[in-house]
């Protein structure tokens, strides 16, 4: 076996990827959040801006999800008032895990 041909059965080993792995994880949990609790005027903002969103309208929301807060900019592709969701792309958010919710564009104006 030639020299080129013994470190190439050695190319896909990577000695750090447990490390990697490890080191991601911990990350991940070290950014973790709590949900928030939000006031009942905050709540009722929300609540009216839900009330205005169509299916087609470009909205950004914050919202807590896994642990974490994130953000979903994009057209509304589903908005369920009796199960309490709206669908972003197929980013599904429960109406109770939404923070803040700006309409950008309006599909009928």
């Amino acid at each position: 076996m030639t020299r080129g041909e013994r470190a190439k059965q050695f190319m896909a080993f990577d000695a750090m990827k447990g490390l990697k792995d490890a080191l991601t994880e911990r990350e991940e949990r070290h950014l973790r959040v709590e949900k928030r609790e939000l006031t009942d005027e905050t709540i009722e903002k929300i609540s009216k801006q839900l009330k205005k969103i169509v299916r087609g309208d470009t909205v950004q929301i914050l919202y807590f999800n896994a642990y974490h807060e994130r953000t979903v900019t994009g057209t509304v592709s589903q908005l369920d008032y009796a199960l309490k969701f709206i669908t972003i792309g197929d980013e599904r958010i429960d109406f109770d895990d939404i923070y803040r919710i700006q309409i950008l564009e309006h599909k009928n104006g």
